[in-house]
């Protein structure tokens, strides 16, 4: 069959477009050999680094790295008739942890709400502040929350509150992310016939965004809410209180009271593990509504 590009003048041949093709998938092999090649250097040169601030210790302490959670097994099992009483015990600071979340969640939700219309093109009350509103996020995003927690608690003493509001912070930022992307699915037919009646900014947003963005809104929020509950554990280690705390002190006695220990575990894995089944149940009927005989 004859090369219908030949007849074309200044067309390239069938030959020259799959040589240059050959050419393109090189070169991005080529490239992509490279990357991998630097991100092996980069995991190989920090693995050693790190090993080397470790005292070198990392190759001579790997034999051991079972030895603990034997210990706190072996305790919790030997004492396993009082684990009932030491989840009644610690029950109380799980319920604590939980609020912790659950307020943070709440916060940074109608905060991330807020940021997220101010910062959405179409949407925005000042479009050109738009830039300054994704960056004030960002940087909510980027501070981790262990070091708000810390800057807070030296400045408010230990305890929920300093937790709760750096929560909220990162979450405010993450939620305020999301929830712009949703936003700009969102249609502005409605938005810009309440426009046109005179509605203000505020009843544009609430009236003619918030129903088409809602299901959506409540799903990232229950996701970041079982984010927040290991957050608010992991920020009881440095005075936030909660079960994190509990769990420092009777990790920080050792031997005798890592039965207790085990308790916490359990309670906090039991915790998140029902959470995370739940919110999941919750987010499928918010994003497939009526599913297997379930009204939404």
């Amino acid at each position: 069959m004859a090369d219908l590009t030949a007849s074309v003048p200044g067309a390239r041949s069938s030959a020259q477009i799959r040589a240059d093709y050959l050419e393109i998938a090189r070169r991005k092999r080529v490239y992509s050999a490279i990357l991998v090649a630097i991100f092996a250097a980069l995991m190989i040169s920090g693995f050693m680094l790190a090993d080397s601030r470790n005292a070198g210790g990392f190759w001579d302490g790997l034999h051991q790295i079972f030895d603990f959670p034997k210990l706190v097994i072996a305790e919790a099992w030997e004492k396993r008739a009082n684990l009932p009483a030491n989840i009644a015990r610690y029950l109380p600071a799980l319920i604590e942890t939980l609020n912790i979340a659950a307020v943070a969640t709440l916060i940074g939700a109608m905060l991330g709400t807020v940021l997220s219309m101010l910062s959405t093109r179409g949407l925005a009350r000042w479009p050109r502040a738009i830039p300054l509103f994704r960056r004030l996020m960002d940087v909510m995003r980027a501070v981790p929350e262990i070091v708000i927690a810390l800057i807070l608690i030296f400045v408010l003493g230990g305890g929920p509150v300093p937790a709760m509001i750096a929560i909220a912070f990162h979450t405010s930022g993450a939620l305020g992310k999301l929830f712009s992307e949703v936003n700009e699915n969102a249609s502005l037919k409605p938005v810009e016939g309440l426009a046109s009646v005179g509605a203000t900014w505020t009843q544009r947003m609430v009236l003619g965004v918030m129903p088409q963005v809602a299901p959506n809104y409540l799903s990232y929020a229950l996701l970041r809410f079982e984010i927040n509950i290991r957050a608010s554990a992991i920020l009881g280690f440095v005075g936030a209180g909660g079960i994190g705390y509990e769990l420092k002190n009777s990790m920080s006695w050792g031997i005798g009271k890592f039965d207790e220990a085990a308790a916490i575990f359990l309670l906090l894995f039991l915790t998140i593990v029902g959470v995370d089944q739940l919110s999941s149940y919750f987010r499928n009927l918010l994003t497939h509504g009526r599913k297997k005989g379930v009204f939404l």
